[in-house]
């Protein structure tokens, strides 16, 4: 075997200069699967952890009939008490935080200039509103007993124009059917660096939102975080709703898990065929390897050497240009990961409302890709190899002889 791998060397070193593009070809292929699958992988655990930390939270409980879409503001499809509730649910050990919150359907104006938005009354003092106390541009956070200011963010400023401090009418949906207005004051701007979310959300203290919407001593739902989310079966056991059905953050973002889903079934297609691409190089440098040494292999099956033994010398050369391949890819890939993990690219606003796709995607590596990729890579390597190994061990000697004149 060690032999056989001595060969291989001083085979591939032959023509180095083929040898070095093949094998770059080869970690390129790696390198960039590696890229594809970190930003993937990145992207998607990004936009879980922001719709847990900002929509959906770890769990929720809920009126049976309560439909998000429509912010239904109906008395039997609001939670009623959600203070006392969201108390006995804190004491739990493994909850971080469990708060009410009520959304509201709204339209924002400034002059002439109308938007739509999703008003959300939440406790300013909850630690769950950390994501929004931590973005905050300018001005202050909101307190509980604010009875006429609101939160807006980042992007929807910008498109009316306001800065803090500022006034603008807001004309929100009520309990009983009926719409209501009042001219708020700015008191901050915020960002989640989440476009779509940032320029449909305002927020305003839960007090204020059950009282303009005539929803006093009730919520649309208790947002509950975990401080581990492996502990969301246990604590939905443990969680006595009292006629309310309690959600969990698989069920609450179907739509991510589905974007997941498609991306992978996309990637696979597009892991095969940068892989294609990549089998065809090595192909190519072993056919015309073994049209380059038809006389080689012809003095070897003269002498005696097995076809499987001609056939192992190329998959010997085959395994060292692999794992010369995979270095160069795990060192381009590294480099590449690496930057974007610390820097990521800037991709803006998608579009994707619900989604919670970041305006920056981030890299992540995880060692199960790394290990993946790498091994697939040496597979197809191995079999790129395969047509001209059989095609030199299927070599009649006197032919090859004759042939390497």
């Amino acid at each position: 075997m060690n032999q056989l791998f001595k060969m291989a060397f001083r085979d591939l070193g032959r023509n180095r200069r083929r040898s070095f593009f093949s094998a770059l070809a080869l970690g390129m292929g790696l390198a960039l699967l590696l890229l594809m699958a970190s930003v993937i992988t990145g992207e998607m655990e990004s936009s879980m952890e922001s719709s847990i930390r900002l929509q959906s939270g770890h769990l929720q409980i809920r009126a049976a009939n309560y439909i998000e879409a429509r912010s239904s503001l109906t008395w039997e499809d609001l939670v009623v008490d959600p203070a006392q509730i969201a108390a006995q649910v804190a004491a739990l050990a493994p909850v971080k935080v469990a708060t009410p919150r009520l959304y509201i359907s709204g339209i924002i104006s400034v002059s002439d200039e109308n938007r739509g938005v999703r008003v959300i009354g939440i406790d300013p003092a909850s630690a769950a509103n950390a994501p929004y106390r931590d973005g905050m541009l300018s001005g202050t956070f909101l307190t509980a007993d604010d009875r006429d200011g609101i939160l807006i963010g980042k992007p929807l400023a910008e498109i009316l124009e306001l800065k803090a401090g500022d006034k603008a009418n807001l004309l929100v949906n009520t309990s009983n059917g009926d719409v209501d207005q009042q001219l708020f004051t700015i008191r901050g701007i915020y960002t989640t660096n989440i476009t779509g979310y940032d320029q449909i959300t305002v927020f305003m203290p839960l007090a204020k939102a059950q009282t303009i919407t005539k929803t006093e001593n009730h919520a649309s739902i208790l947002f509950i975080l975990l401080k581990d989310r492996e502990q969301t079966g246990a604590v939905v056991a443990a969680i006595q709703p009292g006629g309310y059905e309690v959600k969990t953050w698989i069920q609450l973002n179907d739509l991510i898990v589905q974007i997941e889903d498609l991306s992978n079934s996309y990637m696979i297609l597009l892991y095969l065929i940068i892989l294609g691409i990549t089998a065809t190089v090595i192909v190519n440098t072993f056919i015309m390897a073994v049209f380059e040494r038809t006389r080689e292999i012809g003095i070897l099956a003269a002498m005696g050497m097995h076809s499987r033994r001609i056939m192992a010398m190329f998959f010997a050369e085959s395994s060292l240009l692999a794992v010369g391949g995979i270095v160069i890819g795990l060192i381009i890939g590294g480099l590449l990961v690496a930057y974007f993990t610390q820097y990521g690219f800037f991709i803006g606003n998608m579009g994707l409302n619900g989604a919670m796709i970041g305006d920056t995607i981030y890299a992540h590596l995880t060692l199960k890709d790394v290990l993946t990729l790498t091994s697939l890579t040496f597979v197809v390597s191995l079999l790129a190899a395969l047509y001209p190994a059989l095609l030199a061990a299927q070599m009649e000697p006197v032919e090859a002889l004759r042939g390497g004149k």
